[in-house]
């Protein structure tokens, strides 16, 4: 049967009659009419095609079907019950799960610092982090397998329409060396310098290396002529690489914090040259969001500028943003 033969109310009634043994006293106990609870049963009965109470006694008895249904009743309004208290709850993020999409690099260093400060605000919710490239993090937006992200990529052409890309914080990417590296000391280099040194880098359809390679083109730097020693397919990777005296490398300066702070890797500068991104709040205007994910952009999002000095600016406007990169000449 393509439509449900009994309706919420309708278990309602039956359940108040079995637990009154009269229809009088049920439509007491539910403020309705005695003649508005007999309708509503008798239209029940017809739509199921079965007696549902044995009407020869003085006092209301279920039959075998009316016991059936009252069982299954008791288990749909409990559910319903929960349901209202679920939402309920949500409301007051007492519970429910806040599910959140981002890039490599915004996935491993900066969002479980955001997390982490949801977390001890609002320990009731559940928090799933999804960590895939910006393409796949954008097709969850668009499914409503993730209520928000954060990339460091571009929206794909065919869903931007679909989705709203607000700038959130500039992400600059540093050059980094090994300690015993004879230029480590430098506090600045030549652009020259570049082409002397080995590089290890993410794969060349890597969005950040994408990024770099347009930076350096601008700043009158050729990518091609740059000597690639290996490709990895981490940041992780990539620094551990660096740190072995393997090569330098081009990563986010959110994750080299501690490595720079423990003096194990050497930051420099490249003359007239900087290498800068926009990070970018990614969401689908068009699907419910949730009061968790309210929340986490109104609370939590505009926090981020008191974790690292290197990104800092939150762009509140709604508008789309592309990706931003910058080079001083």
């Amino acid at each position: 049967m393509s439509d449900l033969p009994f309706t919420l109310d309708q278990l309602r009634i039956l359940k108040a009659i079995a637990a009154e043994g009269s229809f009088k006293r049920a439509a007491d106990s539910l403020y309705v009419s005695q003649p508005a609870v007999s309708l509503q049963v008798q239209n029940l009965e017809r739509q199921l095609a079965v007696p549902l109470f044995d009407r020869g006694g003085r006092r209301a008895q279920l039959t075998e079907a009316g016991h059936l249904l009252l069982d299954y009743g008791d288990k749909i309004l409990a559910l319903c019950q929960e349901t209202c208290r679920a939402i309920e709850d949500l409301q007051n993020l007492q519970g429910g799960t806040l599910v959140i999409g981002a890039s490599q690099t915004t996935g491993t260093y900066l969002m479980p610092r955001l997390i982490g400060l949801f977390r001890q605000a609002y320990p009731d919710v559940a928090v799933q982090l999804h960590v895939h490239s910006t393409r796949r993090t954008c097709w969850s937006i668009v499914n409503g397998q993730v209520d928000l992200a954060i990339i460091g990529g571009e929206v794909p052409l065919e869903l931007q329409e679909s989705l709203t890309m607000t700038a959130y914080a500039e992400d600059e990417l540093a050059l980094i060396l090994p300690e015993s590296h004879p230029l480590a000391e430098s506090a600045v280099i030549q652009r020259e310098d570049l082409y002397k040194l080995s590089f290890i880098t993410l794969d060349a359809q890597s969005t950040i290396r994408k990024v770099i390679d347009q930076i350096l083109t601008r700043g009158n730097i050729d990518p091609r002529l740059l000597k690639i020693e290996m490709e990895l397919n981490s940041i992780e990777a990539i620094k551990n690489a660096v740190q072995s005296g393997l090569g330098a490398a081009f990563v986010s300066t959110s994750a080299i914090e501690k490595e720079l702070e423990l003096g194990s890797l050497k930051r420099v500068k490249i003359e007239n040259v900087a290498i800068k991104r926009i990070l970018s709040l990614i969401i689908n205007p068009n699907r419910y969001r949730s009061k968790a994910a309210e929340i986490f952009i109104s609370e939590i999002l505009p926090k981020f500028s008191t974790l690292s000095s290197d990104l800092k600016r939150i762009a509140n406007s709604s508008d789309d943003a592309e990706l931003v990169t910058s080079a001083t000449n």
